[in-house]
């Protein structure tokens, strides 16, 4: 569990300092203030508004993040431009963001059973250039929108698709057999992989 005491207890770092422990399929948990993270917070009643994945790319020397947006759908960029600025070009990052790693994930990627990593990293990568149509951006603003009642989410709203972040990064776990536990009313949030168990984190990031 990440308790959100880690925003001011860990000290943040330099990306150049914290990347040699960046694994592939670290979580990146960000407490943001812009008004679409605003709304997923209150929502929620959390400081986690934002999560996205962390991912090498031995061969150009980058670590990638994977995430779901608002506007543009699923993209990656680099984690420098992640820490750098906001999804909509806000700099510097509005908020905080720390590295965080989900057990059963570690063991299915560095425990030898490197094919289950390559079915996540296919997943994440396959759903690249998905992107949200007007009713698939309404759609999540109803989702997020029954979340803040607490009702249960009627099947039709369900993604398909289209995902906010949470959504995609949890698809990404469950197409290995990793589920993040949730309540199952409204949408799974940010705020789930923070409270569940089996996640901890590992840093922060200075970001600006």
């Amino acid at each position: 569990m990440v308790d959100a005491d880690v925003l001011k207890s860990l000290k943040p770092e330099s990306l150049t300092g914290i990347a040699p422990r960046i694994r592939d399929g670290d979580l990146l948990l960000c407490s943001a203030h812009d008004p679409f993270s605003r709304l997923i917070g209150l929502s929620t009643h959390s400081p986690w508004t934002h999560v996205a994945l962390a991912w090498r790319w031995p061969s150009l020397g980058r670590i990638m993040v994977f995430e779901a947006v608002q506007k543009i759908g699923v993209r990656t960029v680099p984690m420098a431009t992640f820490l750098r600025q906001s999804s909509t070009g806000v700099k510097p990052y509005p908020g905080k963001i720390v590295l965080a790693r989900h057990r059963d994930f570690a063991k299915a990627h560095g425990g030898g059973e490197g094919a289950r990593a390559r079915r996540f990293a296919d997943f994440a990568v396959d759903k690249l250039g998905d992107p949200f149509s007007p009713i698939e951006v309404a759609k999540i603003g109803v989702r997020i929108g029954v979340g803040a009642l607490g009702r249960k989410m009627p099947r039709s709203l369900g993604p398909r698709d289209e995902f906010i972040c949470s959504e995609y990064v949890a698809r990404c776990f469950a197409a290995i057999g990793i589920q993040i536990a949730w309540d199952k009313e409204g949408f799974i949030a940010p705020a789930d992989f923070a409270n569940d168990p089996k996640v901890a984190a590992i840093a922060r990031f200075r970001t600006r």
